[in-house]
């Protein structure tokens, strides 16, 4: 099944598209498993010591602080993909959809995500469509979520849909986006500024949210490391589960991507980890999952969006 773009009154998506998402912590754990390959040398002990400076770091970064990141990443993006305005109620659908599945969430369990790192975007989250053919997808720590037509066409119910989102959702709660940011320069300049923001001018902060805007875009265009993505799938399951979504839809929207991938260069296939790579990292956590089945019920409204 495909959804089919209707025409219809020009959407007024907000252009405030914002911020960082991203892994001081991926970095971090790779400086420190070089670390503990190097034993207990000079060189060890100054890896590790970055390591959990970094650490640190990433836990200083404010939620005011990640939402500008992600507004920054956000219009990054929106310079290179058109938004689809075409289908406000589709907007709207995926707006509820997003909506049923975090009031119903609980915090990333702490073997995915340390609880002094986790906070929900301040403005919360908004689902836009990108006006592309392309099969891909994009969150910022700010709550903001992107989805291509190209994709949206790959889903075949709402539980599918649902699907997407909430992996989207996974990788913003997981702080991914936030975990992209390599620089150490910008690291040091946002969580000073956190503590003493007037000693820095107006144009020094937008030089600095940018800069780590452009480290995050970076990561999503050349994709998250496996692991980020893996563990975005896991939490996603949990997110459907949570919200009454059938949380194997997720593998059967990536069944759909498998079929469908082929046919579209760009995007997943460049930045994601194959779908049958991820059906079977699924297959055993898919097992933690009993949720009554109540997909049928969710049909019409689903048919009523076509």
């Amino acid at each position: 099944m495909k959804i089919q773009i209707k025409r219809a009154p020009v959407l007024c998506m907000i252009p405030t598209f914002a911020l960082v998402l991203f892994s001081c912590a991926g970095m971090a754990r790779a400086i420190g498993e070089s670390a503990d390959e190097m034993g207990e040398s000079r060189g060890a002990n100054a890896l590790s010591q970055s390591a959990h400076s970094i650490e640190k770091a990433l836990e200083t970064i404010t939620p005011d602080q990640k939402y500008y990141i992600g507004r920054a990443a956000g219009a990054n993006i929106l310079s290179n993909y058109p938004i689809y305005t075409e289908n406000p109620d589709l907007v709207l659908y995926l707006n509820e959809i997003a909506t049923a599945i975090i009031i119903n969430s609980s915090s990333p369990s702490s073997s995915l995500l340390k609880p002094e790192l986790f906070s929900e975007p301040v403005n919360g989250y908004h689902v836009a469509i990108l006006n592309s053919p392309e099969i891909n997808a994009f969150s910022t720590s700010g709550g903001h979520i992107f989805v291509t037509r190209g994709l949206l066409e790959c889903a075949a119910s709402e539980d599918t849909l649902a699907a997407v989102i909430a992996h989207e959702i996974a990788h913003i709660q997981l702080q991914h986006g936030i975990r992209a940011i390599k620089s150490s320069r910008v690291i040091n300049a946002i969580t000073t500024t956190g503590s003493s923001a007037a000693g820095f001018a107006l144009s020094e902060l937008t030089e600095i949210l940018n800069e780590a805007a452009t480290d995050i875009v970076s990561a999503m265009n050349n994709g998250y490391a496996q692991e980020q993505e893996f563990a975005a799938d896991n939490q996603a399951l949990k997110l459907l589960a949570d919200a009454g979504y059938e949380p194997s839809s997720l593998t059967i929207m990536l069944q759909s991507l498998k079929t469908n991938q082929p046919s579209h260069p760009g995007g997943f296939n460049q930045t994601h980890p194959s779908p049958e790579e991820r059906i079977a990292k699924l297959n055993r956590p898919l097992q933690q999952y009993s949720v009554q089945d109540t997909r049928s019920y969710r049909n019409a409204r689903y048919s009523a969006i076509q």
